[in-house]
């Protein structure tokens, strides 16, 4: 692919209002890579808090890591180095949720946390990715077993951020 078709993919994939809905197929493949270590985890594609806003992305493991890892669904949220970065306030500092969407009886797990200042995971990134920061023990791995979170293979993460707070340059 040219660099141009890249770039198009991404922004058609990106969102920026800060909420983004990512679909993820071929889980029960993903779930295999990971539990056989081939690939440990899979990244979102970048999304946006505005127009000229944060960047970030999602990470998710499929066999869990940390304290969740052979247990637990992990799910963390990524800050990303990005264009509009010096006129942004830093520390990031807004909360975060993120979701598994229930595609059936809308029982959606949901775990919202606020960044603190302190961790390195917040501050204005440095390199292309910060460390990622969130939930090892996001829920159960047998969670990932159930028909109303995997239907046809698929799965959907959504991340919010609050966005009421932020100034947009």
């Amino acid at each position: 692919m040219s660099e141009l078709e890249l770039q198009l993919q991404a922004s058609l994939a990106s969102t920026h209002n800060g909420s983004f809905l990512w679909r993820i197929p071929e889980v029960a493949r993903r779930r295999r890579d990971a539990i056989d270590e081939r690939i440990t985890s899979i990244y979102s594609p970048p999304f946006y808090s505005g127009r000229n806003g944060y960047k970030m992305c999602i990470r998710a493991y499929l066999n869990g890591d940390g304290s969740g890892y052979k247990t637990h669904f992990s799910v963390f949220f990524v800050l990303m180095r990005g264009e509009f970065d010096p006129l942004l306030k830093w520390p990031f500092e807004y909360k975060v949720s993120l979701i598994l969407v229930d595609q059936d009886q809308r029982k959606h797990v949901v775990q919202t946390f606020k960044p603190t200042a302190e961790s390195s995971s917040f501050k204005r990134p440095t390199s292309d990715m910060n460390v990622a920061s969130g939930c090892p023990q996001f829920s159960k791995l047998n969670v990932l077993d159930d028909s109303s979170y995997v239907k046809d293979d698929v799965l959907y993460l959504k991340c919010i951020i609050d966005t009421s707070r932020i100034f947009h340059p």
